[in-house]
């Protein structure tokens, strides 16, 4: 792909310290591939987690990530800004920013708590408040279980203001051989909600026609 085409679209992902983070970076590898630009905001506790889950090395500073996550995905020069978590004049802060889908994947119980009752203390929560008052389209992969009554009285409130929560649940009826088409069952749902193309998984009932 040549580096001066365009960029097709840009999506805010945020990574946030839920177990789950193969689900994150599967989702970045996608939104790459798909000529995405894509504004990337890791918390402290996804930090530790992506060590812990996956043999990536992000570093400390929001260079050594970027550069890390560029390399991760294949990236090309320009299409992956890794925000700090006080980076207010970034475009997710902002609803005169761009106007841009947020994914939040994986999604702590904390970070729903946070928006569901209006919190903005670093720039993922004022990303996702931004994307509750302007409307636009938020998606929230909580990876929890059992779910309290808190956490699901959380997710029904942020339903109720617009929120899609796509819990990472993957199904079975596509054959998995590995944890990588678990992976990709979820990626792929969170991709048709984002109206971007993906053949991670087949249509539903899309064999039965041929």
């Amino acid at each position: 792909m040549s580096d001066t085409k365009p960029f097709e679209r840009t999506v805010n992902l945020a990574i946030t310290g839920a177990s789950g983070a193969p689900y994150g970076l599967r989702l970045l590898q996608c939104l790459v591939a798909a000529n995405c630009r894509v504004h990337v905001m890791i918390s402290r506790a996804a930090q530790v987690v992506i060590a812990t889950e996956t043999d990536l090395s992000l570093g400390g500073s929001s260079g050594s990530q970027q550069q890390a996550l560029e390399q991760y995905s294949q990236a090309r020069p320009g299409q992956i800004h890794v925000l700090g978590r006080e980076a207010w004049f970034s475009p997710p802060a902002s609803g005169s920013g761009e106007r841009a889908p947020l994914v939040v994947c994986p999604c702590s119980t904390g970070t729903l708590s946070a928006l569901a009752n209006g919190a903005s203390d670093n720039l993922i929560e004022r990303a996702g408040d931004v994307a509750l008052k302007e409307r636009r389209k938020l998606i929230l992969v909580p990876r929890e279980a059992p779910y309290s009554e808190v956490h699901l009285e959380n997710m029904l409130k942020l339903t109720r203001m617009g929120a899609v929560i796509l819990p990472a649940s993957p199904g079975f009826y596509h054959h998995p051989a590995g944890i990588g088409d678990l992976v990709d069952f979820i990626v792929a749902r969170i991709l048709d909600h984002l109206d971007l193309p993906q053949d991670l998984m087949p249509r539903w009932g899309a064999e039965s026609r041929d």
